[in-house]
């Protein structure tokens, strides 16, 4: 916890430099495959400096996420599996230093996307699950690739722009509300609408 809070400290003081919008996209591009703090704490100190860049910051934070999903995708198709069909080192370091990704959470992944397909990237990157083990696993597992970017962009600029848009609409204040209330929130609006979507599909 102590090395998490260092880093997550280290993180915000890009915000107090010239280097805040580059660092913001190198975070982002990071966090999509390997990186365990999400960009969205640098996102809101950057728009909370210049509200008039809010949706300048959510575009390069999307940006920046997109392409470090295709690197996640990309270290799953072609650096997962030996010959064999057998983890390689990468996917054995993956599982050994990644919280939370684990080779019996990486089958249960492959069981979510032959039901959900769609859904789960969806919602991987727009909730606080960790966004990195769905890109290595989508490209472990060949998601198609144009399905797997759409979700993404749809999903990553949803949540990076909500974040820009409360703290230009509504500034400080609105800060602490995102810190304590934004994940929850997230879920809930995930929920409801994939909810929606499966009402409509079987009953309408």
């Amino acid at each position: 916890m102590k090395i998490l809070k260092k880093l997550y400290d280290w993180v915000l003081h890009w915000a107090e430099t010239p280097y805040g919008a580059p660092a913001l996209f190198l975070l982002a591009f990071a966090e999509s495959s390997f990186f365990p703090i999400p960009p969205d704490a640098l996102l809101i100190a950057l728009v909370l400096g210049s509200t008039t860049k809010a949706f300048r910051f959510a575009s390069i934070c999307t940006i920046g996420s997109i392409t470090g999903a295709l690197l996640g995708y990309s270290l799953g198709h072609f650096l997962w599996w030996t010959p064999a069909g057998e983890f390689t080192g990468i996917a054995e370091f993956f599982f050994a230093n990644i919280p939370g990704f684990t080779n019996q959470t990486f089958y249960k992944i492959e069981e979510m996307y032959k039901a959900y397909d769609f859904w789960i990237i969806f919602t991987a990157g727009f909730t606080p699950l960790p966004y990195k083990v769905f890109t290595i696993s989508s490209g472990a597992f060949n998601i198609n690739i144009v399905m797997f970017i759409i979700a993404s962009v749809i999903s990553r600029g949803a949540r990076f722009f909500l974040v820009a848009f409360l703290i230009w609409k509504f500034g400080p204040q609105i800060k602490g509300f995102i810190d304590k209330y934004f994940n929850w929130l997230a879920i809930a609006f995930t929920v409801l609408l994939i909810g929606g979507f499966f009402v409509i599909k079987y009953f309408v």
